[in-house]
C-alpha cells in the first residue's frame, strides 16, 4: 500500500512533536524540582497539594496572629509592670506625708512629684504597638485616656470601648490580647468633684491624692493608702493574666510549629520530584528526541534521485 509523503511526513512531525513535549516536560521537572507543575501531571495529587498549600497559610496566618498577640501581651505586662512600680512608690510616699514629722512644704513638694507620677501612669495607659493602643478595648486607633487638664475639676476621660482586642489561634479560639481600659483603671463616669467617689479610679485618686498634699489634708493623704492597696492588687491580677495567657500562645505556637513541619513534609512527598530518577528520564528523552531527529531526516531527504 503506497503512503502519500503528505502523509508520511504529517506523522513525522506529530511524533517529533510529541517527542519534543515529553523532554520538556521533563527538564521542567528536573529544573522545578517537582514533579506536578500542571494539572494534567497529577490531577489527584494536585488537588492535594493545593489542599495543603491552603492549610499551610491558615496555620502561617495564625501563627502571626500569635506573635502579633505575643507583641501586644509582652508590651502590656512591661506597662502594667510600671504602673505597679509607680503606685507602690506612691503608696509609699504617701505613708511618709501622712507622718507628722512633714510640714506643709514638704506635702506641695510631694503633690509635685504625685502629678508626675499621674502623667506617666496616663502615657503608659496609652502604651501602643506598631500605632494601635494596647489599653482600649476594640478601639486601637484611638488614644484611650486623655488628660483634661484644664477642666474644672480636672478629670481623665476614657475614649475606648468595653471589649478587649483578640486574635484568632485557632478555627474557633481566640485569646484577649489587648485590655478593657476601665477594668484596669477604673470607670470614668464619675463626680470628679467628689473625694468620696471613683475609689476604682486610679487617675481620680492620684488627683485627690495631689490635692490632699497640695492642701496638707493628713486624713485624705492617709485615706488615699488603701486605695492605693485596691489599685495595686487590680494591676497585679492582670499582670499574673497576663502571664498566663502568654504560656497558651506559646503551648499553641508550638502546636502549629509542628504542624507547618506535618505539612511540608505531606506536601514534599506529593510534588517533590526524585532528582536522580527525573535526570535519567530526561536523558532518556533527550535520546530519544535526537534518534527522531535523525531518522526522520533520513526519511525526509528520500526523493526519486535515491533510486537512479
Amino acid at each position: 500500500m503506497r503512503i502519500a509523503n503528505k502523509t508520511l511526513y504529517d506523522n513525522i512531525v506529530s511524533n517529533l512533536s510529541k517527542t519534543s513535549t515529553e523532554m520538556l516536560r521533563a527538564n521542567q521537572v528536573v529544573s522545578s524540582g517537582k514533579r506536578i507543575n500542571r494539572l494534567s501531571d497529577d490531577p489527584v495529587g494536585l488537588v492535594a497539594v493545593l489542599d495543603l498549600r491552603s492549610s499551610q497559610a491558615h496555620v502561617e496566618q495564625l501563627e502571626r496572629n500569635i506573635n502579633m498577640g505575643k507583641s501586644w501581651l509582652n508590651m502590656g505586662e512591661s506597662a502594667l509592670t510600671q504602673i505597679e512600680d509607680l503606685l507602690s512608690q506612691t503608696k509609699a510616699l504617701c505613708v511618709q506625708m501622712a507622718n507628722g514629722t512633714q510640714d506643709a512644704t514638704q506635702r506641695r513638694n510631694a503633690a509635685t512629684v504625685v502629678d508626675g507620677r499621674l502623667r506617666q501612669i496616663i502615657s503608659l495607659a496609652n502604651t501602643q504597638v506598631n500605632g494601635r493602643y494596647i489599653f482600649g478595648g476594640t478601639r486601637t486607633d484611638t488614644q484611650p485616656f486623655v488628660f483634661n487638664e484644664g477642666a474644672s475639676p480636672p478629670n481623665v476621660s476614657y475614649q475606648g470601648n468595653d471589649t478587649a482586642f483578640s486574635v484568632k489561634i485557632g478555627k474557633n479560639t481566640t485569646v484577649e490580647v489587648g485590655r478593657d481600659g476601665e477594668t484596669i483603671f477604673g470607670d470614668d463616669g464619675i463626680d470628679w468633684s467628689d473625694p468620696t467617689d471613683g475609689e476604682d479610679n486610679i487617675f481620680k485618686t492620684l488627683l485627690d491624692l495631689k490635692d490632699a498634699l497640695t492642701g496638707n489634708d493628713v486624713s485624705a493623704i492617709q485615706g488615699a493608702i488603701s486605695k492605693i492597696d485596691n489599685h495595686l492588687a487590680t494591676v497585679r491580677t492582670m499582670i499574673s493574666n497576663t502571664g498566663a495567657r502568654t504560656i497558651r500562645l506559646e503551648a499553641k505556637e508550638n502546636i502549629i510549629q509542628d504542624l507547618k513541619v506535618t505539612y511540608s513534609d505531606r506536601k514534599s512527598k506529593l510534588e517533590d520530584a526524585d532528582l536522580a530518577k527525573a535526570i535519567m528520564d530526561l536523558k532518556s528523552k533527550e535520546t530519544a528526541y535526537q534518534a527522531a531527529l535523525a531518522s526522520s531526516a533520513r526519511v525526509m531527504n528520500l526523493s526519486l534521485v535515491n533510486y537512479i
